[in-house]
């Protein structure tokens, strides 16, 4: 697709919510289509591919969004092309190297065969390419969900940005963990979460308060990945706040 296509495509979705694009797979595989793939070489030598939206002005404000277990689908890049109509260069990366989950099983064993080391070198590598990037002002932020919530944290951590928004991902970092961040942190989590539960949270949030770290979180009346409208837990209404919230948090601190 030509970059002036995925333009026309990106205006003609423009006037659809986002809730109403991610519950149909038809018009999620249609935003999809509109991203562009770039690549990247990591330091350790691997080519890296990602999906790119970019939205009618640049330069931008950035996001890097890190996908759930089931690996970068049509969700995560619709989610891109949504932060590109606000006015965001989006880039959806990729942390299981092409492979995409379409069941629980496989999720698992791709998100268990995630090597750390190899994980942190990619997302380095996509930070830095974006604050290098002529499209982008510079303003970087990162976005995960479950699996690539913590992913999202991790990102910042490793390589400084200037906001981070994580739902329902992995928080278990001590102060002196979460030392090396930059900017702030905005969390979605659930209250009916049995695996980043309250305790968790709570944790998470003591030690962020330690450390000195600017922290805004949420607790929603749902259950873990309630903002994936393709799973059962789905809750529109919490989902529908919670992406408002993240919204204006990213542009707050980005701007």
């Amino acid at each position: 697709m030509t970059a002036l296509a995925r333009r026309t495509l990106m205006t003609g979705m423009a006037g659809l919510p986002l809730a109403a694009v991610l519950a149909d797979p038809r018009l999620a595989a249609m935003a999809a289509d509109s991203l562009e793939s770039v690549t990247t070489k990591t330091a350790d030598g691997r080519d890296e591919q990602a999906a790119l939206a970019l939205p009618a002005k640049t330069p931008a404000p950035a996001v890097l969004l890190v996908h759930e277990w089931w690996g970068l689908n049509d969700q995560i890049k619709s989610m891109a092309a949504d932060l590109a109509r606000n006015g965001f260069v989006a880039l959806a990366i990729d942390l299981y190297e092409g492979k995409v989950a379409q069941d629980a099983g496989t999720a698992q064993t791709l998100m268990s065969g995630v090597d750390p080391a190899k994980a942190i070198a990619t997302l380095n590598a996509w930070v830095t390419w974006l604050k290098a990037d002529k499209r982008t002002t510079g303003k970087i932020g990162t976005i995960g969900w479950c699996f690539g919530g913590g992913w999202s944290l991790n990102a910042a951590l490793a390589n400084p940005v200037d906001a981070t928004v994580v739902y329902y991902g992995k928080v278990d970092e001590s102060a002196q963990e979460l030392a090396p961040l930059k900017g702030p942190v905005l969390g979605h989590f659930a209250e009916r979460d049995k695996w980043i539960n309250k305790k968790m949270v709570e944790g998470f949030a003591a030690a962020m308060k330690q450390a000195g770290k600017s922290l805004e979180y949420y607790e929603y009346p749902a259950d873990h990945a309630f903002a994936n409208p393709t799973g059962q837990n789905y809750d529109k209404e919490d989902a529908q706040t919670a992406w408002q919230r993240t919204l204006d948090f990213l542009r707050k601190n980005l701007a």
